[in-house]
């Protein structure tokens, strides 16, 4: 909620294209002295729109371009008349006949001001869906200066104001806030911590591409919810400056990798080679291929920046004929960036040896390459009830539900209650937090993407039906991604589409994303007995979970209670602001309920 006291920005817009007297437009639209010498000759903030011609992306029918100035009569004409001659993207800009600018003033802006001001309208319109192209990837946010308490209700006002005058280009907040691409933009402030682990990492490059270390594996350690993925993402921005090194970002999860294809399609972040800078690590394996680069046939790629690397392939499949992922990328990168958490790794020719682990970490430590995150970003709980879902997942503890003023933990004896809540909280009228509230659960109930689920009746007729997850004769919803999607939602993740509410997510769709609430189906292959949660992989239809695993000296191990651990884990910390939870076992569910009394 913004300050009433705060003073309302001034925007102004006007035409922009090379043929118009920028200085005469400025001059002549502002009917006040005191709004004249705001925008001429104080610090602003200006926003570039035109068009895209000829657009053929999935969404963004607009480009747009982003900067701050102290004098913005000059700047305009700095754009104008020098940077058309060698920016390609200036130049049709200039020669548009739909460009406009669009200026920002303030009575309190100085230059740190627009700086975090420039910053955070390049992080709202990079999840704008209007906006196709963002130029202009400088991110310089700004530490402590005098106005700064003001700045939170200062760029309301300014956001609000673009969007009473133009919700198609700028649209409301929530529908910023609860997109993926805001989740993991690049442009998000950094903690000290990410930004003291970013600056490690940065310095850590420099030194293994100028010879100074023999380990070019630099890994990122921390459990879910410490903001591996928005320390990756600003990497990935950063080291992909113009005329800068490249660096590509790979990742196993199907939702995690729309999200980056977007942010790399948006700032224009392209390969050399003309390949996919955001892909899966077993496509960017077929096009570096290993051999070829050791026969000198093949050059390094400079880079590989590696999201959810407990997701890689420890073994052989049939789409990856290697051993070991990792080692594989290692071999066709100068440098390799990590995020490895063992506790997120849910399919067994993922599963981690114990020895495999600490061997990657021993190295690391000992190449000062092994960069800790501690701090939880995603649930704004507090430390004890972090510590309640902890015990739950590492030692298999059910303790008494600590009161939490500023996080909705709640256990159900009804899943329809449950559901019932999400659904409140994820209408934008009745809920405080507005939307992106889901219900998933642990894969306890049969899907099979690839086959229709044909039902048999008693009299013999056939039909073909959804994959659902059903508990007792009045819960009954589809599992995730079956429901009909509209076209203009199909390039966004899972939670971002509107129908998901009516459908059951899953670790395959969730991990690695926010949800403002979550409601966690916790199956029957999560039990309680005799004081302690068991695993019990004869309820699981994951068939990447219920599987033994071969280990390197040839054993086939069960892994089964350790992955279905490890998806109970994912699904319990992806609520930002709430957590639901309903268990189906009787016992477990009775134990729940004793401990939230």
């Amino acid at each position: 909620m913004s300050d009433n006291n705060i003073d309302k920005p001034i925007i102004r817009k006007y035409d922009y294209n090379i043929n118009i007297d920028i200085k005469q437009e400025i001059l002549k639209q502002n009917d006040s002295s005191e709004e004249n010498k705001l925008i001429t000759r104080f610090p602003t903030v200006y926003i570039v729109i035109d068009k895209i011609h000829g657009n053929r992306k999935k969404f963004g029918q607009f480009k747009a371009y982003v900067g701050e100035t102290n004098n913005i009569v000059r700047r305009t004409e700095e754009h104008l008349n020098s940077e058309s001659e060698d920016r390609t993207d200036w130049t049709e800009l200039n020669n548009s006949n739909d460009a406009k600018i669009i200026v920002i003033a303030h009575k309190e802006f100085n230059k740190s001001l627009t700086l975090d001001v420039e910053n955070q309208l390049m992080k709202y319109l990079l999840s704008d869906d209007a906006i196709g192209e963002l130029n202009n990837r400088r991110s310089n946010d700004q530490d402590l200066y005098f106005t700064r308490d003001h700045f939170r209700d200062i760029f309301q006002n300014i956001w609000d104001e673009l969007s009473k005058r133009n919700e198609n280009i700028f649209p409301s907040v929530d529908d910023i806030t609860n997109s993926a691409i805001f989740k993991a933009s690049p442009f998000h402030k950094l903690t000290d911590e990410q930004l003291n682990a970013r600056d490690k990492i940065i310095d850590k490059i420099k030194k293994i591409r100028n010879g100074d270390s023999t380990d070019n594996l630099i890994i990122i350690k921390g459990s879910a919810g410490t903001g591996k993925t928005v320390l990756l993402s600003s990497l990935f921005s950063e080291l992909n400056k113009p005329d800068n090194q490249e660096a590509y970002i790979l990742v196993n999860h199907d939702e995690q990798l729309k999200v980056y294809e977007n942010i790399a399609s948006k700032i224009g972040i392209k390969t050399k080679m003309g390949d996919s800078i955001a892909n899966k690590p077993t496509m960017f394996l077929n096009q570096h291929l290993v051999d070829e680069i050791n026969k000198g046939k093949q050059n390094k790629v400079d880079i590989s920046l590696i999201d959810e690397a407990h997701l890689l392939f420890t073994q052989g499949n049939q789409s990856y004929q290697g051993k070991n992922q990792l080692g594989d990328i290692m071999n066709v990168s100068n440098v390799v960036v990590a995020v490895l958490d063992p506790m997120q790794v849910l399919k067994n020719n993922g599963y981690l040896e114990q020895t495999y682990y600490d061997t990657l970490i021993t190295n690391a430590k000992k190449n000062n390459n092994l960069i800790e995150l501690s701090d939880q970003n995603r649930m704004v709980a507090s430390k004890e009830t972090i510590n309640w879902i902890e015990d739950i997942v590492t030692k298999n503890e059910i303790n008494k539900i600590p009161n939490d003023e500023k996080y909705d933990l709640r256990v159900f004896g009804n899943v329809n209650d449950m559901y019932n809540e999400i659904k409140k909280h994820n209408d934008n009228i009745e809920s405080l937090t507005k939307g992106l509230s889901r219900l998933v659960a642990t894969y306890d109930w049969k899907y099979n993407k690839n086959k229709k689920n044909i039902i048999k009746l008693e009299n013999g007729n056939e039909f073909a039906d959804l994959w659902r997850v059903k508990i007792g004769d009045k819960f009954n919803l589809p599992w995730n991604n079956q429901l009909p999607v509209e076209k203009k939602y199909k390039g966004l993740s899972w939670a971002e589409q509107p129908q998901t509410i009516n459908e059951v997510g899953s670790t395959f769709t969730i991990q690695g994303f926010d949800l403002n609430y979550c409601g966690v189906i916790i199956g029957p292959s999560v039990k309680f007995r005799d004081g302690k949660i068991v695993y019990d992989k004869s309820e699981s239809y994951d068939k990447k979970v219920t599987g033994r695993r071969t280990l390197k000296n040839d054993e086939k191990k069960d892994v089964s209670s350790e992955l279905i651990r490890n998806q109970l884990n994912v699904l319990l910390k992806r609520g930002v602001h709430g957590l639901f939870i309903y268990a189906v076992d009787d016992e477990l569910r009775k134990e729940l309920l004793r401990q939230s009394k």
